[in-house]
């Protein structure tokens, strides 16, 4: 298995929430970890404790709508989830035996950018992609002076 994948899946994923505006992008990471909460539900590999781990995401996601802690704190129980089910051989997708051990290693990059307020990533980026235009060290620019008042 390829473990740095996972984190560039992670890092993707961030970007790409970069590109929803505020409030609406706390709003949806706070569903999409409801509904990473119940992954495994299809699954049932640990039967009817699938159920309480569904609700407590449940109840993780709702306090996610309004607060960005609440959704990293959701993806670090899922990421808790998915090494239980990977340490137990039923991974999240039945025909890729390391497939939970991957989502173990993606969440946390997730729940860190949300633990930090879910920043947009995009003008880093934008900034890391330009090249800085520097002025040449021998010209200076003239700033605008104090805006005097005219006696009269």
């Amino acid at each position: 298995m390829n473990l740095v994948s996972p984190i560039i899946v992670g890092i993707v994923y961030c970007l790409l929430m970069s590109l929803i505006e505020e409030p609406h992008r706390r709003r949806f990471n706070a569903i999409m970890v409801g509904g990473a909460g119940a992954a495994y539900l299809s699954g049932g590999g640990f039967g009817p404790w699938e159920l309480p781990f569904v609700a407590l995401t449940a109840y993780v996601a709702y306090r996610g709508l309004e607060s960005w802690t609440f959704i990293g704190i959701g993806w670090l129980l899922h990421t808790a989830w998915d090494m239980a089910h990977h340490l137990k051989g039923n991974p999240i997708l039945p025909f890729s035996h390391d497939s939970s051990l991957s989502c173990a290693i993606c969440d946390p990059v997730i729940a860190l950018w949300c633990l930090r307020g879910g920043p947009s990533l995009i003008a880093p980026v934008r900034r890391w992609l330009r090249p800085s235009r520097t002025a040449d060290p021998g010209e200076r620019r003239a700033r605008p002076g104090p805006a005097r008042r005219i006696a009269g």
